[in-house]
């Protein structure tokens, strides 16, 4: 199923929808990469380590997914969970938008909580809700009780990573994990949440639970990432989905540590390591103290003023407002070609390099053709 699957072979795979063109776990050893695929010629890659690309770099959070008519097909009948354990369904969704856009980068098809339900935790992902965990983890006992993550578990992830490694030829592929803060998030609340009002009372109600539990799953974290690396990804991006609820001075004292522990497990790795929050432009600077090469911004902030917050010396990706890509291509156009002229002007700001992307996901209903024209448009600027 998962192959460089030119595009009349594409069409015959999907008639009816068109192709367009282009304890602590223990410790894993991770080699580089780049010792078995050496891109030196990757856009994505040039641009997340401070080299200069051939061309201005793109891709999209959430490119592989319902935006995609072919997605849909293919996962007619199958749970998302049991998508993200079937390995050539992995490969198969992560090609999808390469074969259709043409974009830089691949982005491992997965979720967040992956690796908490292959560790054990009872949790589903629910349409139209999100994930929802069976025994909400709010005391110091079910702190305790939480499992660890061996490699094994994973081996259907990895076993993908290795299938799209053979099948992207000169594409980077990116691995990607859950920060630990948004993972606890979902375990104390049960689910998703606006206020995250649980999350926030274990904090400062009990912060030795908190730090005890933000130590679980920073373990969990490193070891999916880490398997991740050794199967062959070229990049990884810690995605900190709810960070922006916090205040500045929570998230230094009860988030920072954590997530710098990820970083800094990873870091021998030799890849480029991203970090992206939504809503997170009050923590911009100290996300950029996380330990990435390259910070995520979502589209309240230009990057101008997001290379100042974050610092000299690191990467910036993004950021266009997903909903633009519903307001005609004229409008695309204009928010396209401002955001570059900012990454530029950041750059001669102290950034090391521009990574184009969405300010946040791939929505649901955007027209795939849109997003094929962005990459077009982005590639000529």
């Amino acid at each position: 199923m998962c192959d460089e699957t030119s595009e009349p072979e594409a069409a015959r795979l999907y008639p009816d929808v068109g192709v367009e063109s282009p304890a602590p776990p223990p410790r894993i050893i991770v080699v580089s990469t780049y010792t078995r695929r050496r891109l030196t010629d990757a856009p994505f890659l040039a641009a997340a380590t401070g080299a200069t690309p051939s061309r201005r770099p793109v891709w999209f959070m959430r490119q592989a997914g319902r935006s995609l008519p072919e997605y849909r097909e293919l996962r007619k009948g199958i749970g998302m969970l049991e998508s993200c354990f079937d390995p050539e369904l992995v490969c198969e969704i992560t090609m999808q938008p390469i074969r259709r856009h043409g974009v830089d980068a691949a982005i491992l098809f997965s979720d967040i909580v992956v690796p908490l339900k292959a560790a054990g935790i009872d949790l589903d992902i629910v349409p139209g809700v999100g994930p929802v965990i069976a025994s909400p983890v709010r005391t110091e006992a079910d702190v305790r009780a939480l499992p660890r993550l061996r490699p094994e578990e994973v081996g259907a992830v990895t076993a993908g990573v290795r299938l799209l490694t053979d099948a992207l030829g000169d594409t980077p592929l990116i691995g990607f994990a859950g920060a630990p803060f948004t993972l606890a998030s979902y375990l104390v609340e049960g689910g998703p949440s606006k206020q995250h009002e649980r999350t926030k009372a274990m904090m400062h109600a009990d912060p030795k639970t908190w730090h005890a539990l933000l130590g679980t799953l920073t373990d969990i974290t490193i070891a999916f990432l880490q398997a991740q690396l050794a199967a062959g990804v070229d990049a990884v991006q810690l995605f900190d989905s709810w960070a922006g609820a916090l205040s500045l001075a929570d998230y230094r004292e009860f988030v920072l540590p954590h997530s710098e522990r990820v970083f800094a497990e990873i870091a021998d790795a030799g890849v480029p390591r991203i970090h992206f929050g939504v809503g997170t432009g009050e923590l911009l600077g100290a996300m950029g103290e996380a330990g990435a090469d390259v910070v995520g911004v979502d589209w309240r902030v230009p990057l101008t003023d997001a290379v100042r917050r974050v610092g000299a010396g690191k990467g910036l990706q993004g950021n266009l407002d997903p909903a633009i890509l519903f307001a005609g291509f004229d409008a695309v156009e204009a928010e396209a070609r401002r955001i570059v002229a900012e990454a530029d002007e950041a750059i001669t700001l102290g950034a090391t390099g521009h990574i184009f992307n969405l300010g946040h996901g791939v929505l649901p209903d955007t027209d795939p053709g849109v997003l094929t024209a962005l990459v077009e448009l982005v590639h000529s600027l």
